[in-house]
């Protein structure tokens, strides 16, 4: 099971929903169109498919490139959410992680050990405690079992021993416990690429500029393929608005009545080096306006987040000085060794899409779901976090097909593995051996399985075919030449910036963000897409653009001025 998004599948795909618009039996609409190629549209599209749908989704730039590559990479209950008595929505939330560790996507989604410090004697550790007993209670009763090991008590000098790094007067002790974690970007390209396996027609670089209309009702859109430039129509029966923090936009092209209103909440995360300071677990602290994790993130530490409002530019929120001080300033408080601009490697800010309320704090708005009927032909969803994903999708098919004079059977994406995820511990099982046949050092083999579960084979074929192809980036020794080519043929990757920053993560993870892989990455892009001179050239320019804006953004001392700094540079544009 394999379901390809390469040049090849990309064209298939438009042509099938271009061919929507045909007269003729040729012409047949779809069932359902989804506009929006984040965790959302994507799980929408897969749900819609496995109910026995014909099935669109388009993207206007690259699978995940908002809200959905940039999160805290947690899939988690909410511990907080306990605090504010919301018991439903933990509840569902540790449900939908434990089918994602065991069952859909076992091959990303991994258990990450954290410390909750306790600094208050007396009272905080029973009531911390009871919170945590009702944490593992609510993901051991969610039908798929926890998943991951249940809490422990720990003591100071036990706390000390397991993160030797934190100030002695940091805690009088601490409580373990588990969440789960993933590679956003990842999920959200693995759960694309699964829906085409099943005969989604999905089509990222494609932008919707209007909505198709006979009288009230949306019966598809006009799209421009942003790649060639072409526009074309899309008809279907129902489109499915899965916009995120552009849901205001996208629903005022079809209607100013009864709408849906998302508050943009921007959330910035450090990547430091994981021997800037010594943990075997990662952290999460409380802070004035809401938590702050360090997160365990392979050879580095994902530190973040912040959580205020956003009203700039939504597809590239910029980080400040006073971010990147605020995140440093908190971390810092528990530590011994404080980390200094110096210690960061990457930086990154992604926007909430939260569902907007009287309250005037972002941290206080609902992280639940909406999903709205607002003309007919459209739905509109909204609101939700990413371990959820999967219910809003179920929930917004579900809205799409009520109106439908079919019948459609229920969602059954709960049990439907991710490519990948079959065959995965078996896989995982025969390391060793696939080392030895490859010539490839095992814990390389342990990354590649950890990154593409049983379809790990396919990356390691493309290297016995060309050996160059298992030499590492420069400046990114986790990767391999071979990724670039398996993110173009495989995964729908269409530029410099899809591999760097989405199919892989060397934007962040790497000391340079990538400007010297950059060259290298388009070299192998070129002869797979199609490449002039020119645009080879024209990629590599603009990702060095890209950092330069990002670099200078972060030194400005606030939102504003960070946001015209980013916005230097535009979006890729092909040349031919």
């Amino acid at each position: 099971m394999s379901g390809s998004l390469g040049p090849e599948g990309r064209a298939t795909a438009i042509e099938r929903l271009r061919a929507t618009a045909r007269q003729g039996r040729e012409g047949r609409e779809i069932d359902v169109l989804i506009v929006g190629g984040g965790i959302v549209g994507a799980g929408a599209a897969l749900d819609a498919v496995t109910r026995g749908l014909d099935v669109g989704i388009v993207e206007q730039r690259d699978w995940a490139s908002g809200t959905s590559s940039r999160s805290s990479k947690l899939i988690h209950g909410g511990l907080r959410y306990l605090e504010m008595l919301d018991f439903r929505l933990v509840q569902e939330a540790l449900q939908e992680r434990g089918l994602l560790l065991q069952r859909i996507a076992p091959h990303l989604v991994k258990p990450v050990p954290f410390l909750y410090p306790l600094t208050r004697r007396w009272w905080e550790r029973p009531y911390v405690g009871i919170g945590m007993i009702m944490y593992d209670t609510f993901g051991l009763t969610s039908g798929h079992g926890n998943g991951v090991p249940v809490h422990k008590h720990m003591f100071r000098r036990s706390t000390l021993r397991a993160a030797p790094s934190l100030k002695d007067d940091a805690m009088i002790g601490a409580i373990r416990y588990y969440d789960a974690q993933v590679d956003d970007a990842r999920l959200v390209s693995t759960i694309v690429r699964t829906a085409a396996f099943y005969g989604a027609h999905a089509v990222n670089r494609t932008r919707v500029e209007r909505f198709l209309r006979e009288g009230e009702r949306v019966v598809g859109a006009h799209v421009r393929d942003l790649e060639t430039g072409e526009a074309f129509d899309i008809r279907a029966k129902q489109v499915i608005n899965a916009t995120g923090v552009w849901t205001d936009e996208t629903q005022a092209m079809v209607t100013d009545r009864g709408q849906l209103k998302v508050r943009a909440s921007k959330g910035v995360h450090l990547v430091v080096p994981r021997d800037r300071f010594q943990s075997t677990v990662g952290l999460i602290l409380r802070t004035e306006k809401s938590v702050l994790f360090v997160i365990p993130w392979g050879r580095h530490w994902i530190i973040g987040t912040t959580d205020t409002d956003w009203e700039l530019d939504k597809a590239h929120p910029a980080a400040s000085s006073s971010d990147i001080d605020y995140i440093l300033e908190h971390v810092n408080r528990v530590l011994r060794r404080p980390l200094t601009r110096e210690d960061v490697e990457g930086v990154y800010a992604g926007l909430r899409p939260l569902l907007a309320g009287e309250n005037d704090s972002t941290a206080q708005l609902s992280r639940e779901h909406i999903v709205a009927h607002p003309v007919p032909g459209m739905v509109v969803v909204a609101g939700g976090k990413l371990t959820t994903y999967r219910i809003m999708a179920r929930d917004a098919v579900d809205e799409a097909v009520r109106s439908m004079d079919l019948r459609v059977p229920a969602s059954i994406t709960d049990k439907v593995p991710l490519v990948g995820a079959d065959g995965y511990r078996a896989v995982w099982n025969r390391r060793h051996r696939l080392a030895e046949a490859s010539g490839v050092h095992v814990a390389r083999v342990e990354h590649f399985i950890n990154r593409y579960g049983s379809l790990a084979t396919e990356v390691l074929d493309l290297m016995t075919a060309d050996p160059t192809l298992a030499e590492h980036l420069p400046g990114a020794d986790d990767y391999l030449r071979a990724e670039v080519v398996y993110a173009v043929t495989h995964e729908a990757a269409r530029h410099v910036e899809d591999v760097l920053t989405r199919r892989t993560r060397i934007s962040i993870e790497a000391w340079d963000r990538g400007v010297s892989a950059a060259p290298v990455v388009a070299e192998l892009m070129a002869p797979l897409l199609g490449w002039s001179e020119v645009q080879r050239e024209n990629e590599v320019a603009h990702y060095l653009k890209r950092v330069e804006a990002e670099r200078l953004s972060q030194e400005q001392p606030d939102d504003a001025t960070a946001d015209v700094a980013r916005l230097g540079v535009a979006d890729i544009v092909p040349v031919k």
